[in-house]
């Protein structure tokens, strides 16, 4: 790829990006804010600060640095985000639905109210995360690090939790419906469980 069209990108006028190969390229502060980056390669991308409240379904974020970008609202149902770094990265609000998020250190990020139905959170740490009304209905949480986390009013319905850290995690008005809580640490947890 040409310089002029990675500065394009990096401005936010190229926004059609659609199964684009920008693997391992420096988008640092991009604007790619209503971008169709569905299906792109980004695995190993530079993407800091970077706007990506984007179309970004099925896209390789693999070992993608998301420090401090914006995924508010962004589509990435289906994307893979193994081994990315994803601290100070804001996701509320986002689609994460089926999306493979496993392992991943997600330590005081912000996921209120993201859309994560059936995704795989399996050995996450997610201590003093923000999870508040969140959908994790069906999702893999099993050996996750919930420590501190808020899960306030968020939607556990048949989560796997086997294993999970749920130490002094917050969990007002959560749903455990159905969840299975096998050897699972809820020491210090309110019981306010409905």
């Amino acid at each position: 790829m040409n310089p002029s069209d990675i500065e394009a990108i990096l401005q936010g006028q190229k926004k059609e990006l659609m199964g684009m190969d920008l693997a391992g390229i420096d988008l640092s502060g991009a604007n790619l804010a209503q971008a169709n980056l569905r299906g792109a390669n980004l695995n190993g991308s530079i993407l800091k600060q970077s706007d990506l409240r984007a179309n970004l379904r099925g896209a390789d974020l693999m070992g993608a640095i998301l420090i401090a970008a914006d995924l508010r609202n962004a589509d990435l149902r289906g994307a893979i985000l193994l081994e990315a770094d994803t601290t100070n990265a804001s996701f509320a609000g986002a689609f994460l639905a089926g999306t493979v998020l496993s392992n991943l250190n997600l330590t005081e990020v912000d996921l209120r109210g993201a859309d994560l139905r059936g995704a795989n959170l399996s050995g996450c740490i997610l201590r003093n995360a923000d999870l508040s009304n969140a959908n994790l209905a069906g999702t893999d949480l099993s050996g996750a690090d919930l420590e501190e986390a808020n899960l306030g009013g968020a939607i556990l319905r048949g989560a796997n939790l086997t294993q999970a850290n749920l130490l002094c995690a917050s969990i007002d008005n959560a749903n455990f419906d159905g969840a299975t809580l096998t050897k699972t640490c809820l020491t210090g947890t309110p019981l306010a469980v409905q």
